[in-house]
Parts: structure tokens; C-alpha cells; sequence
């Protein structure tokens, strides 16, 4: 009878305490855990025998039963504006991309949590592609791990460094991923690790309440939450979890989170806008209104079409009417730019390739066939 291969643990997902603790549980002293953190995340190292502060009994254990394996990228490609996009296929066979964007002497790096979407918010392509599964922490630190070691390593160093600030807003939902995105984020923000500061990571969630209270008990990373609308009506249509935990309920929740900081930090609030939806001077009047009951500034975020979706982007001089009167309350208000919208990198355009286990993707298809034929009747 054939014995089963020993499955190898995967370095590159354990935090610094985790990595300590499977160097004492293989005989080894607790100090090999922060060698191994360094070799990794600040060399970009994944070979043991070039671990050269490692004895050589030391390597040849580690090669038996452990690897580094990041996730393999299986395309990269660069935008008109400098935007560059990783697909990476993960455990299974899927793909979740990871999108990096510069901006002067700022890097930032969107980073997947999921591979698709359980939640379905209906402006997001991700969302129309369905559920596949949760990542693993080594799968989302490395997305990290893969677009340092492109721009060069060590990451540590602020006169080289690449990428200067994390932002979990790429495929998925970082709160129903709770353990592994904290976990992830924990080897951001280790000093051993990237050394990304608590202001430079940020998570971005659609109101998941329960984990959004547990995060509040575990980190301190700048937060981001998915609002898109200012009132429970037009929000449980545009972000359906919005039925499950309304608009007064996220916001007790989001100052819970920001009273527990020790600093003054505020929430980034997402907004999209969508061409006659959300975009009215009346909802902007509401969404100032709102905001005036929490610390926070606002992200206007124009709409990036996808393929079969029924949104339009709003007009630019319609765009900054809604910020004028948001500004005019006194709110810190911001327009994104659009970037990486020709590689379709930009945000809410993320899909990856899922194989879809909620069949969302499927029924979403059927009702855009149907649209296209529809649309195709002469008039």
C-alpha cells in the first residue's frame, strides 16, 4: 500500500508567534521563528538552502516537512497609468487578482480575501461572479510577498520601498475571512515582517457587524466601510447585507471600533457613484446629514463599468456638485481617480476566475444574455 505523502506546512501564512511556536514543537529554539519571518517577508527567500544563518541539519529538516509557497502568478500585466495587476491562481485552481496602484511616492497594494464573493452588491463584478472559498493566510500575505519581491526588496527600507500601503479592498469580503485577514494583517504590521504602520493598513468592509465588533477587540488598522447610500431604503438594494445589520446598527458599531483607537483617526466612507441612483443633490443633503453623527470623511468613488452590468457611471460635473455640497457642510470629502480601468483593475471590476459554488455567476449570466437579447430587438 502506497503511503500518503506528509503535507508539507506552508511558512509563508504563519505569524511571528505561530512561527516561533512550530520551531519549538520541531525541537528547534524559540529565535528561529523571527530568522524565518526576515528570510521570508523582508529577503523574499523561499529556498532553505539559502537560509545561510540555518544550520545545515536545520535546512534538511525543514525541506521534510515545510515549504514557502506563495501563490503562482499566472498573468501581470501594466496599465496606461502605471496600475499593474497580478492574477494569481490559488489552492484549488481559481484565480483572485491583486492590484497595485501608484501615486507619487505612495504604493498602494489592494489585496483579495476571498476567492469571489459570498455578499452581492450589485454595482460589483466581483459580487456576479460568486463564491468559491475563503483564502488562506498564506495566500493573502502572499499577494504581499509577490508584489515585494517585484519592486525589490527589503521592504523595510522607506528610501526603496514600493509598497507603502495595504488596502483590503480587493476580491471578497475581509470580515467573513476573519481569522486568516487578521492574521495577514498581523504580518504587515510586524516589524519582523513588512513593517507597514497601523495608519497604512486598511480594511475595507460592507457592514458585516458581528466580526466588525471583534476587529475592534484585535487590531487597530484604519477602517473602510462600503456605505454607497445614506439611507436603509436605497442601501438594502445597492448592498443587500445592509437587510441584515441597517445603517443605525453599522454606525454603533463603527464608533465602538474608532472609540477604541488611540488615536483620532475617522472611517472612509465608500461611496460609488452610480448615474440616477445615488447621486442626487436630496441624497447628498442626507448623506451629510449622516455623516455629521460620526468621524469620518468621504471617498466618492466614480462608477467603473464590467461587462452585462445595468449601472452607468455619474457625470463629472455631477460628481462634484454632490461633493460641493458635502464640502460646503464642512465634510472632508474626496473624488478617486479612476485608475487602471483598461486592464479592468479598477475598483469593483476585480473578478478573478471562480469556480462559482453559489451558482450566482451562472444566473447572473442567463439574465445578461437575456438584457443582450433584449436590447438587440429592432425598435
Amino acid at each position: 500500500m502506497t503511503q500518503k505523502p506528509v503535507e508539507k506546512v506552508n511558512l509563508l501564512g504563519l505569524t511571528l508567534p505561530k512561527m516561533e511556536a512550530f520551531f519549538i514543537s520541531i525541537g528547534e529554539k524559540k529565535f528561529r521563528g523571527a530568522q524565518m519571518v526576515k528570510w521570508i517577508h523582508q529577503q523574499g527567500i523561499t529556498d532553505f538552502e539559502q537560509m545561510t544563518n540555518l544550520s545545515k541539519a536545520l535546512r534538511e529538516k525543514l525541506k521534510e516537512i515545510a515549504e514557502v509557497r506563495p501563490p503562482r502568478v499566472t498573468f501581470e500585466g501594466d496599465s496606461s497609468d502605471g496600475t499593474r495587476k497580478w492574477l494569481l491562481e490559488v489552492d484549488g485552481g481559481s484565480k483572485v487578482e491583486t492590484v497595485y496602484i501608484p501615486d507619487g511616492d505612495r504604493g498602494t497594494l489592494c489585496v483579495s480575501s476571498q476567492v469571489g464573493c459570498s455578499l452581492d452588491c450589485s454595482f460589483c463584478s466581483t459580487g456576479k461572479q460568486g463564491f468559491n472559498k475563503n483564502l488562506t493566510v498564506a495566500e493573502i500575505i502572499g499577494q504581499v510577498f509577490v508584489a515585494a519581491r517585484f519592486f525589490g526588496l527589503p521592504v523595510k527600507d522607506s528610501q526603496k520601498r514600493s509598497v507603502t500601503n495595504v488596502v483590503m479592498m480587493g476580491m471578497g469580503e475581509p470580515l467573513l475571512n476573519f481569522d486568516h485577514v487578521v492574521d495577514a494583517m498581523s504580518l504587515m504590521l510586524e516589524d519582523q515582517a513588512y513593517g507597514l504602520s497601523k495608519r497604512r493598513v486598511t480594511l475595507s468592509t460592507s457592514g458585516v457587524v458581528p466580526n466588525l465588533d471583534k476587529l475592534a477587540r484585535v487590531t487597530e488598522v484604519a477602517l473602510a466601510v462600503s456605505l454607497h447610500a445614506p439611507n436603509d431604503s436605497l442601501r438594502n438594494q445597492l448592498v443587500p447585507i445592509n437587510r441584515k445589520y441597517p445603517i443605525h446598527i453599522l454606525f454603533d458599531s463603527i464608533r465602538n471600533y474608532l472609540d477604541g483607537l488611540s488615536d483620532k483617526r475617522r472611517v472612509t466612507f465608500e461611496y460609488t457613484m452610480l448615474k440616477g441612483v445615488n447621486d442626487s443633490d436630496e441624497l447628498a443633503r442626507e448623506l451629510s446629514e449622516l455623516a455629521k453623527t460620526i468621524r469620518c470623511k468621504i471617498n466618492l468613488i466614480p462608477f467603473n463599468p464590467f461587462p452585462g452590468t445595468r449601472y452607468e457611471v455619474s457625470s463629472r460635473n455631477r460628481i462634484y456638485a454632490f461633493q460641493r455640497i458635502l464640502l460646503n457642510d464642512g465634510h472632508v470629502v474626496t473624488v478617486r481617480k479612476t485608475r487602471g480601468d483598461d486592464i479592468y483593475a479598477a475598483c469593483g471590476q476585480l473578478a478573478g476566475q471562480v469556480a462559482d459554488k453559489t451558482k450566482r455567476s451562472s444566473r447572473y449570466i442567463q439574465i445578461q444574455d437575456v438584457t443582450e437579447r433584449i436590447q438587440d430587438i429592432p425598435r
